[in-house]
């Protein structure tokens, strides 16, 4: 087959650009190319999304195109060039109003009013959502045909965000490891190896609908002792309670003061517990999350130069100290 990947450089487009490359098919990747270099076998048609497509791109059919776009002028513009492909667009969990409600899927959860502007995501991070949700729009309206694959929290190598990346970091080290909120407040991530095999298997079966992109539901507690096993060590863990990372103004899901995948309880309940039955059946192979966090580690260690989101380690220990004292104090 030949395929169109609309970026190709960073992360999942640039696994998916391999995946399809592995499996023998032809690759043209359209990017800017400053974000990176494409992967050994696929070519690269230099395009910014902004200006209409080089003749290089419009002057060859293909059979499928693979898109992460994020500006709906983007995808309006890919649509309306090359509307006769199969289209397999990557979209975002984000794409759903209702984050509260665990056990979500395509259909059951209420989507974002759509954007159809473009907007500057520094100044306006909320606008995310609903570009994408216009994005979709566009793509089912315009393309023969066409899959929607909604990830959540994409990891492993080469992850330019460092959210996921954090743990794998952190519990390399070994010790007494700050873990944030309980046990049992459920996650999921999902690989972006497993995330590429899938698309591509998409591309090839012609895969139509709309599917969450995510790995099974998991108790943090258990999730955080998977991704140890992967990297080799047996911490101690201390549970530091919502109230008390709050209270000393640990953000969130991500940042320099951020704790990743700790999500603010019940209104981000089901933010990362959709319903991956429907994708699983649909042929998507999530890995251990051990697997993943081996990888990682070992692309970090490779890569000493990579995003880390998250507290430092001196943050964690006075964080730590503080939640000892204060039980301290109470008992």
């Amino acid at each position: 087959m030949r395929i169109l990947v609309l970026g190709g450089t960073v992360f999942l487009s640039r696994a998916t650009a391999a995946e399809a490359v592995a499996r023998g098919h032809e690759v043209v990747c359209a990017a800017r190319g400053e974000s990176g270099e494409v992967p050994d076998g696929a070519r690269l048609v230099v395009w910014d999304r902004r200006e209409e497509p080089p003749a290089e791109l419009t002057g060859t059919p293909y059979d499928a195109v693979v898109d992460v776009a994020r500006h709906p002028s983007w995808v309006r513009r890919a649509v309306a060039a090359f509307p006769g492909a199969h289209w397999v667009f990557v979209s975002t969990i984000n794409v759903y109003e209702d984050e509260s409600t665990p056990g979500g899927r395509p259909g059951s959860l209420p989507l974002r009013a759509p954007l159809h502007e473009d907007a500057d995501l520094s100044l306006d991070r909320e606008a995310y959502g609903p570009m994408k949700v216009a994005c979709e729009q566009v793509v089912r309206e315009g393309a023969r045909s066409a899959m929607v694959v909604r990830p959540g929290l994409i990891s492993g190598p080469g992850d330019p965000t460092g959210r996921f990346t954090y743990w794998p970091a952190r519990l390399a080290d070994g010790g007494e490891v700050l873990a944030p909120g309980a046990p049992d407040d459920e996650v999921q991530i999902i690989d972006v190896r497993d995330l590429a095999t899938w698309l591509v298997d998409a591309v090839e079966a012609g895969t139509t609908g709309d599917f969450d992109g995510i790995g099974p539901v998991t108790g943090l507690g258990d999730l955080l002792a998977q991704v140890a096993d992967g990297v080799g060590t047996n911490p101690t863990w201390t549970w530091a309670d919502q109230a008390f990372l709050t209270d000393q103004g640990v953000e969130p899901w991500a940042g320099p003061d951020g704790v990743p995948l700790w999500l603010p309880r019940p209104q981000y309940d089901g933010m990362l517990a959709h319903d991956a039955d429907p994708s699983v059946a649909a042929g998507l192979r999530p890995r251990p999350v051990a697997e993943t966090a081996a990888a990682t580690l070992a692309w970090l260690r490779e890569t000493p130069d990579a995003a880390v989101s998250g507290i430092s380690r001196q943050r964690e220990a006075e964080l730590l100290a503080a939640w000892h004292e204060a039980r301290d104090r109470t008992s």
